[in-house]
């Protein structure tokens, strides 16, 4: 059976109540040094939903990744953003390619996201630490830059153009980055006006968000050579906003979601090709890795929203009407979480095939972020694939490191700063926050009573 359209929800209205539990974002440690790993619980896939499950600790922070961090930090721009770190752009007003010798290494908000990323999968913030500056002068570039480049009805959070990151991977992704990166933001700021800021500023990209996306989900004129690339990150900052309270609507979610579930057959766990679906450039592990990473990111938002539909069917006070609306809603769910688990079924079987891993070939931008996914997915999962593929992994990136500590690009994208951010995201893949279920809102049922 192959998963259907219009099966996946990410938020619910049970006769006119909303359903939801708030954010408790499981950071792991805020150190500002990230050396101390420390046991954490996640949430693991389990016949009982909301259950809490002991998985190990994270792996201290080795040299590798210490030297990759201080890279960054010395390259980030005056003006706190970072740029690409070299490589070619495209020329403007149609022209062609622009060498690095004649490129300016102007700093944006795709590179700058990720950038601040790795930093924070590290354990650092903005108030102490090694790399507290380096956040907070990050946090204040993006914020500010989007306040001066987002306000027009474009999808555009910036207005640098010509990018390696735009070119190949989505015209938006900034703005999808931005999403994520905001969200992450959240609790994190220094004073209750500049979190108000980060709010209202991750509402705004939101709606512009909202604006463009198709009825199948795609966003519009979102073009580039893999651009499912991007939509995987459009699904990561969706389901991160959300969570973070954002204004991302049901439907919004529910659209993404049907996206990422085209082209899954749930019987034989794979995944194919779909007509007018976002660009793969013919690279099954950009494809696989992005849908697995939105539907394992959507799985965490329904996890915690069955908490309360499960509450509205048990309840005594709620109608017949209410109890069959959140029925509804619960089968979605669980169409969700078969579809998730038979994206993840696929990628178990493609990462057996070394073709799969290789990706175009060799090491692009492109494939560190699709490690990233893989690792951050199975993680979720855990057991022997994820410690194969964690120890795998690994050891080819810490092995593909450059001597000064970042990592390079062989094609596409080339910048060493995204593909340094994505290696360290993808070796730190086991510092990624995790949230946790929570009882759910227990005013749900009160709700629906009256």
């Amino acid at each position: 059976m192959k998963a259907k359209q219009n099966v996946l929800c990410a938020g619910a209205v049970v006769a006119g109540a909303l359903v939801v539990t708030p954010l408790l974002a499981d950071k792991l440690p805020k150190s500002g040094e990230g050396a101390k790993p420390s046991t954490t619980e996640a949430v693991k896939e389990s016949s009982e939903p909301g259950q809490k499950v002991a998985i190990a600790p994270p792996k201290p922070i080795t040299e590798e990744i210490r030297k990759g961090l201080a890279y960054l930090a010395k390259v980030q721009n005056k003006d706190g953003g970072w740029g690409q770190g070299g490589g070619w752009r495209l020329g403007r007003k149609g022209g062609g390619r622009v060498n690095p010798a004649q490129a300016e290494d102007r700093s944006d908000v795709g590179n700058t996201c990720i950038a601040m990323l790795s930093i924070l999968r590290f354990g650092a913030d903005l108030r102490t630490g090694q790399y507290a500056e380096n956040l907070r002068k990050g946090a204040d570039f993006l914020m500010t830059h989007i306040e001066k480049n987002g306000q027009d009805d474009s999808l555009f959070v910036t207005h640098v153009r010509d990018t390696q990151l735009q070119s190949k991977i989505g015209r938006y992704v900034d703005t999808f980055l931005a999403a994520q990166m905001l969200a992450e933001l959240k609790g994190m700021m220094l004073t209750p006006e500049a979190e108000k800021r980060r709010s209202d500023l991750l509402d705004k990209v939101i709606v512009k968000i909202g604006k463009h996306q198709q009825d199948n989900g795609a966003i519009k004129g979102n073009g580039g050579w893999a651009s499912v690339l991007s939509q995987g990150l459009c699904s990561r900052g969706l389901n991160a906003a959300r969570l973070a309270g954002a204004k991302v609507t049901d439907e919004m979610l529910e659209k993404d979601a049907n996206q990422n579930a085209e082209g899954i057959d749930i019987d034989k766990a794979t995944i194919t090709a779909v007509a007018g679906a976002p660009s793969s450039a013919g690279v099954n592990l950009y494809t696989q890795s992005s849908k697995l990473r939105g539907l394992q990111e959507n799985w965490v938002v329904n996890k915690r929203r069955r908490i309360g539909l499960d509450a509205v069917v048990a309840s005594q006070d709620a109608s017949q009407e209410q109890k069959e609306a959140a029925k509804q809603e619960l089968k979605k769910i669980d169409a969700a979480d078969k579809a998730k688990n038979a994206a993840l079924g696929a990628v178990e079987k493609s990462l057996k095939d070394q073709r799969f891993v290789n990706g175009f070939g060799n090491n692009g931008g492109e494939e560190f972020l699709s490690y990233m996914n893989l690792s951050e997915s199975l993680r979720a999962k855990g057991g022997k694939v994820w410690a194969d593929w964690d120890k795998k992994i690994g050891d080819t990136i810490n092995h593909a490191q450059n001597e000064d500590g970042s990592w390079s690009g062989h094609h596409c994208i080339t910048g060493r700063n995204f593909c340094t951010a994505g290696a360290l995201l993808t070796l730190m893949a086991d510092r990624a926050p995790v949230p946790q279920p929570e009882p759910g809102d227990k005013t749900a049922v009160s709700k629906v009573a009256k």
